[in-house]
């Protein structure tokens, strides 16, 4: 899963949203890693409907414009709790081949070694 996927996917978890909302949570979420062309957020969300990860909430009009509202089905949240679980296993990984302590062992106001 793409990074933006997982982003788009995060966004969507907490309630639906429509596509300037999606781009500013995901971008919130991922830290400023994650910055959405409206041309590729609508393009991935039209493969994730396609897949059954995410659906189409309602739709409305807002100044003359129409406006979608996603939401993530059960298949999707699914998918992006699976890859949270991989990407910490991985991170799991890489930190005890390399040493370092997981996150719980990083004490607030202190630097990691």
């Amino acid at each position: 899963m793409s990074e933006a996927v997982y982003h788009i996917l995060a966004a969507l978890l907490e309630s639906p949203l429509h596509g300037y909302g999606i781009i500013k949570r995901a971008g919130e979420l991922s830290g400023g890693r994650v910055r959405l062309a409206v041309g590729t957020l609508y393009g991935a969300l039209d493969r994730m409907a396609g897949d059954g990860l995410v659906a189409v909430d309602r739709e409305e009009t807002v100044a003359g414009r129409p406006r979608r509202y996603f939401r993530i089905t059960d298949a999707g949240r699914q998918a992006v709790a699976e890859e949270a679980l991989r990407m910490e296993r991985a991170a799991a990984l890489v930190r005890k081949r390399a040493g370092s302590p997981g996150p719980a062992a990083v004490h607030p106001g202190t630097a990691p070694a």
